[in-house]
């Protein structure tokens, strides 16, 4: 479905942000993308829908080479990937409606996209995607009067209105607190399970990876060094841990949540 091949990006002032990475993502998958901050997640997210241009390597998808496509070719490929930020990138000024709306600027024309011109059926889609989760009565509020749990809410949302195959989500609860952290992967999980829509997420804390994750990838120094299930994760190793995290970190988790536990 998604292979990344031999991928590397090197910013211009010489930062290398990967290094020859290779890896495939299944349909249905709940890819979750592991590393300290610097190891290259967001770069290799954001350069697998080209946010980015990679330096080298390959991004096929369904086998389309997505670092060859053309704009107007690149344009209809990003409809696939649904986008969601550790941040939000809401408009703040805007309705939630309009937030929710502006993710289907990738099927209109660009100059109705410039203009926010929406049809029923785009409107119709979008109470859909608030009611999906559950902010359907705050679709006239501005994003700013919103919680960051809700803006984030607001973000599945309109990653939604692209009726995406894949969703890209960088760090998307770094910035919550716990309670809302599970709550926020819980709608992804909803969506990867009752509909299909495979799911590739950054994240930090292993408790988290452990209970979402079907599959993880590990990062260190923009190279993969980690790869392996749900169930690998839980029997990681001292050995591995450091290999991902450096030799002075040490798993602050409690031990229930870092090996040999069944699901709960």
């Amino acid at each position: 479905m998604l292979e990344v091949q031999h991928l590397t990006k090197v910013y211009p002032d010489g930062t290398v942000a990967l290094k020859d990475v290779s890896f495939s993502v299944q349909e249905g998958e709940f890819l979750v993308v592991i590393g300290l901050s610097g190891a290259g997640k967001s770069t290799l997210l954001r350069c697998i829908n080209r946010l980015i241009e990679p330096t080298e390597g390959k991004i096929i998808w369904n086998g389309v080479d997505v670092t060859k496509a053309d704009p107007k070719s690149l344009r209809r490929i990003r409809r696939d990937f649904g986008m969601i930020f550790q941040q939000f990138n809401l408009v703040q000024r805007l309705s939630v409606q309009m937030n929710v709306l502006a993710g289907r600027l990738g099927y209109v024309s660009p100059a109705m996209s410039l203009l926010y011109r929406f049809n029923e059926e785009d409107y119709q889609m979008a109470e859909e995607a608030l009611r999906k989760v559950g902010l359907l009565e705050m679709a006239y509020k501005r994003a700013r009067e919103l919680s960051g749990g809700q803006q984030q809410r607001v973000g599945i949302a309109r990653a939604l209105m692209q009726q995406p195959k894949v969703i890209l989500a960088d760090e998307p609860v770094a910035s919550l607190d716990p309670v809302l952290a599970h709550s926020i992967l819980g709608y992804l999980e909803r969506l990867n399970k009752e509909e299909g829509i495979t799911v590739i997420c950054s994240l930090h804390y292993l408790d988290l990876v452990q209970r979402y994750a079907s599959r993880v990838i590990g990062l260190r120094g923009g190279q993969l060094v980690y790869e392996g299930s749900r169930e690998d994760i839980r029997r990681m190793t001292d050995a591995q841990f450091k290999e991902v995290y450096g030799e002075e970190a040490e798993r602050i988790a409690p031990p229930s949540l870092l090996g040999g536990t069944k699901d709960a």
